[in-house]
C-alpha cells in the first residue's frame, strides 16, 4: 500500500506560514509566505526542494501566505489553486492566469495523490477557504486565520484524522497588550482570528475520536503563549498537554 499522509509545517505565524502535506508522489505546499530563497532553505531542512514540489495552494491573498507564491511557482513551473476572489485580490497575479487553477469554494478536486476540500471561513480577505486533504485513508483539517467558527466549518472537520488549528491569542493578552485600538478590534474580530478559548470550542463541537494528530498553528508572538493554547486544547480533549503540538515561527513543526 503507498505510504500515508505525511504533514509539515515550514512555519506558521504572522511574518509568514507554509505547510508540506504528501502522499504517495504528490507533495504540496499549502500557502508560501517566505520568499524563494527562504523556502528552498526551509525545505531543505527537511532533506527536499522545490523541485520535490508538485503545486501550491492558497488559503487567501494577505502576504503572509501569498508573498513568494508565484516567485516559486513561475521559477519551478508549478501549478496554483486559489479561489476566483483570491486571484483577483491579489496585485502579483497578473499574467499568471496560466499557473493558476481557480476553484470553487465548496468543490473539492484532485491534485495527483491528494483529493482537497476547500471550504469557505469568515476572514477579512476576499474569498479565503482552508482545506480538509486526504488521500483516501485519512484527512487532515487545516484551519488557521478565521474570526470564528461557522457549522459548516465544524461539519468539515469533524472525524479528521490530523488538525492543523489556529489559537493565534489569549483573548486578556491581546487586550491588555500594546497593539493599537483598530489592529486589537480585527484580530478579535468576527473577521480576524480565533482566540485559545475559540479554538477549544470549535474543537469541542468536533467528532475527534479518530485524531491522532492535533497541531496549534499561527500562534501570535505578542499575545499568546505555547502553554496557554496546549492547556487550551488538551482541556477539551482530557490529553496530556505534550501530547498537542506547537507549530513555531521560525522552525515550523516537524513531520507527523
Amino acid at each position: 500500500s503507498s505510504p500515508s499522509l505525511g504533514v509539515t509545517i515550514l512555519g506558521s505565524g504572522s511574518r509568514g506560514n507554509a505547510l508540506i502535506v504528501e502522499a504517495g508522489a504528490t507533495c504540496l505546499l499549502l500557502d508560501c509566505g517566505f520568499g524563494p530563497r527562504e523556502i528552498a532553505f526551509k525545505l531543505n531542512r527537511l532533506g527536499l526542494s522545490p523541485e520535490n514540489l508538485s503545486g501550491i495552494l492558497v488559503t487567501h491573498e494577505h502576504s503572509d501566505h501569498i508573498s513568494g507564491a508565484f516567485k516559486l511557482a513561475a521559477r519551478h513551473q508549478l501549478p496554483i489553486w486559489m479561489t476566483h476572489g483570491t486571484f483577483a485580490a491579489t496585485t502579483q497575479a497578473q499574467g499568471e492566469l496560466q499557473r493558476v487553477g481557480l476553484i470553487d469554494s465548496h468543490e473539492p478536486f484532485h491534485a495527483g495523490d491528494l483529493e482537497i476540500h476547500p471550504f469557505p471561513v469568515p476572514h477579512d480577505a476576499r474569498e479565503p477557504v482552508q482545506f480538509v486533504i486526504s488521500d483516501g485513508r485519512h484527512r487532515l483539517g487545516v484551519v488557521t486565520d478565521l474570526g470564528m467558527s461557522t457549522p459548516h466549518v465544524e461539519r468539515m472537520l469533524t472525524g479528521c484524522d490530523a488538525l492543523v488549528l489556529e489559537c493565534n491569542h489569549d483573548s486578556d493578552m491581546l487586550r491588555s497588550g500594546n497593539y493599537p485600538p483598530h489592529l486589537k478590534q480585527r484580530i478579535a474580530g468576527r473577521f480576524g482570528h480565533l482566540d485559545n478559548a475559540a479554538s477549544a470550542a470549535l474543537l469541542g463541537a468536533l467528532d475527534t475520536i479518530k485524531l491522532q494528530h492535533l497541531i496549534a498553528a499561527h500562534l501570535s508572538q505578542q499575545n499568546n503563549l505555547p502553554a496557554l493554547a496546549r492547556s487550551a486544547l488538551a482541556g477539551v480533549l482530557g490529553c496530556a498537554e505534550q501530547w498537542v503540538g506547537v507549530a513555531d515561527q521560525e522552525a515550523g513543526f516537524d513531520w507527523r
